[in-house]
């Protein structure tokens, strides 16, 4: 019997000593060719196919785990080889067979590798979607390069697509991250494109003082790391584009001068970059509006040929849009004909659509009629279409973000009931009733955490009804007081005029009379057409046919007229009112008008001087009387002066009124005209 056991144990050990060596045959061929393909002292096209014979041997052991792990490498090769259609595919077999297995690293390394060629391909939402499902899989409070990389792709793909939130806050995680890791070339080499990447999004936000410090922060990082030259350039030119943002031309000029002697630094990076440089500089100029028009020119041409001679369309479309719009300030035409439409051309075939954009509006306003009418319809489209489009981004991007919060709250639950899980499992060997205590708590604890969750979105549904009723409430105060001040300002100003008009010629006769009467009848037609446009809530164009100083000259010699007062109107040239916002204009306008009315009411004036003049880039308009006056500090400021005070607010501009009893009055509005007529001129043309 003795013997018999013994003889049945040695059959034993051969079978499986037997089946154990015939497995390990083919699984010692496939870790060879896994390791050859990883050698680059092989020849590529040998590296593949020892990647493909281990694949192939893999699918024969019907091992799950052994053919993801020869898939993974034979996807590099495909990548190497450039074959992408190949490497997509097997990635996302891979994706499949990993989330099978459950393998977090190979799902976080498949996801992260379709993302990547997403990126590379600019099809940002399928790239979001594989890097949010590649960070679903990393632990909660996980410190590791690779999930720093993967937050910092996700917010770039978030800055591409101007989701500039959702970008912030996943490149203020991978700092947190990166910071806690030991500092080598490629943590500061990600350092570094996090604080780029802060930076753009807080100018994007006009947050420009905080831009300057990510800006400042990067280039720190830059200088620390052994060959971070070419990072220390981009940070320092997309610095210099938010000086000129804000208007700091000197500043700005200084930074971008600084790099042309830096040429041969990223010639062999970025050979463009020269030409980009050179056609900031150049921008600068223009926009600082203290240049000499050949040397902004010749530096535009030279930067357009250095585009040209490297066949770059990008540096060709950039500087074509701002050759266009140089030449649109020279009144030249065809010049701005030539270049816009070239612009265009390269932004549609690239979809470059905020060139396209400008590109279609510098059309628009140099071409008459059809043509002109065709290219504004095909600038609304678009727009309208793009706002569309980030739109259901936006909406996109936060279902994924949500998804993956929320995956990322389950598995650090789940990592707190594992715990609860091993703290039963010793509680087991003390008592039983321990155990049920503990399950009983639990079940408790998760009803009650259920109460707290309904109730605290009860009270975030009922503050979100209140917080809308109050901008309800507010937009319909904001509605009832505009009506107020148009009615006020406008139509009752130009009543009270026509009326007395009419009274001053009640007992006259004769055709001259007739026809004073027909004017201001047709006068009492426009105040109608007035009404009604408020009426109907129209915003038509204030200047519409004719130049603004025509208009307010009209007004200033018809209300003089019926008040019986003469007057002395003076004004500049130098202010270019097609650059001014129609909002400022209808301020300016209403505010000589509310102003001509209380003198007539109030002041017992007989002449009245009104000047218009541009001081430092600030509009500048006095209205002076020589009637009465006022005590300034004792008078109550009735509805008019009010009405005035507010529309100068909205403008951002200040008014002031000096006046004494039996001296007079004096209305002094400063209004800036910086913002008016170079806030657009700006073009975001940063790496």
């Amino acid at each position: 019997m003795l013997l018999r056991l013994y003889f049945l144990i040695f059959i034993n050990f051969l079978f499986v000593h037997f089946s154990w060596c015939q497995k390990s045959k083919p699984l010692d061929s496939i870790n060879y060719l896994i390791e050859y393909s990883k050698d680059r002292n092989n020849t590529l096209d040998s590296r593949f196919e020892a990647a493909l014979k281990s694949s192939l041997l893999a699918e024969k052991t019907n091992n799950d785990s052994i053919i993801l792990s020869s898939n993974r490498n034979l996807s590099l090769m495909y990548f190497y080889k450039e074959d992408y259609d190949s490497y997509v595919r097997l990635n996302k077999r891979n994706l499949r067979l990993a989330s099978e297995l459950e393998d977090s690293v190979a799902i976080t390394v498949a996801a992260s590798n379709l993302g990547s060629y997403y990126k590379y391909f600019q099809a940002n939402d399928s790239s979001y979607y594989y890097y949010s499902q590649a960070l679903k899989f990393y632990r909660p409070n996980e410190i590791s390069e690779e999930k720093a990389s993967a937050l910092l792709d996700i917010a770039e793909v978030q800055k591409i697509e101007k989701v500039y939130s959702g970008a912030e806050q996943d490149a203020v995680k991978a700092i947190l991250i990166l910071l806690k890791l030991p500092e080598t070339e490629e943590i500061l080499d990600m350092l570094w494109s996090a604080y780029n990447l802060l930076g753009i999004v807080s100018r994007e936000l006009k947050n420009y003082e905080k831009s300057i410090e990510y800006y400042d922060k990067s280039i720190e990082y830059a200088k620390k790391m052994d060959d971070g030259s070419i990072n220390e350039i981009y940070s320092i030119n997309n610095k210099a584009y938010v000086y000129r943002t804000i208007g700091d031309y000197k500043t700005s000029l200084k930074l971008y001068q600084s790099l042309l002697p830096l040429k041969h630094v990223y010639e062999g990076f970025d050979p463009s970059f020269y030409s980009i440089v050179i056609g900031n500089i150049a921008d600068t100029y223009f926009e600082s509006g203290d240049y000499e028009s050949d040397k902004v020119q010749n530096m535009l041409y030279q930067a357009y040929n250095l585009g040209a001679d490297l066949e770059d369309n990008v540096t060709i479309m950039n500087i074509s849009i701002d050759l266009a719009k140089f030449y649109m300030s020279e009144q030249k035409n065809d010049s701005v004909y030539k270049y816009a439409s070239k612009a265009y051309q390269i932004a549609n075939e690239f979809s470059i659509n905020d060139i396209k954009l400008e590109a279609l509006m510098q059309l628009a306003e140099i071409t008459d009629g059809k043509e002109a009418k065709q290219y504004l319809k095909e600038h609304i489209k678009l727009k309208d279409s793009l706002s569309d489009a980030q739109r259901s981004i936006r909406n996109k991007y936060a279902r994924v973000k949500f998804d993956t919060d929320q995956l990322e709250a389950e598995n650090e639950q789940i990592s707190k009931e594992n715990f609860y899980l091993l703290i039963l499992s010793a509680g087991l060997l003390l008592t039983a009733v321990l155990v049920y205590l503990v399950i009983s708590q639990r079940a408790k604890n998760r009803k009650l955490k259920l109460i707290q969750v309904q109730q605290k979105a009860n009270e975030d549904i009922y503050n979100l009804m209140l917080s809308q009723q109050d901008k309800v409430d507010e937009a319909r105060t904001l509605e009832k007081k505009r009506i107020s001040e148009e009615l006020h300002d406008g139509v009752l100003g130009r009543l009270f005029g026509t009326r007395l008009s009419l009274d001053s010629i009640n007992f006259k006769d004769g055709k001259d009379a007739m026809i004073t009467r027909a004017n201001y009848i047709g006068q009492l037609k426009t105040i109608e057409e007035d009404i009604r446009k408020i009426s109907h809530e129209l915003n038509t164009d204030f200047v519409s046919g004719s130049g603004f100083m025509d208009i307010v000259s009209e007004l200033i010699e018809n209300q003089t007229k019926a008040y019986g007062l003469t007057y002395e109107f003076n004004y500049t040239d130098d202010i270019s009112w097609d650059f001014v916002s129609n909002k400022t204009k209808i301020n300016i306008y209403r505010i000589i008008q509310e102003s001509m009315q209380n003198i007539y009411k109030h002041a017992n004036a007989k002449t009245i001087k009104i000047s218009i003049s541009l001081e430092k880039d600030v509009i500048c308009l006095d209205i002076i009387d020589d009637g009465e006056g006022f005590d300034t500090s004792k008078s109550k400021k009735g509805i008019g002066l009010k009405n005035m005070t507010s529309r100068v607010e909205e403008i951002n501009g200040k008014i002031t009124f000096t006046s004494q009893s039996g001296n007079g009055t004096t209305v002094n509005v400063k209004i800036p005209y910086n913002n008016q007529s170079r806030h657009d001129m700006s073009q975001h043309k940063t790496l």
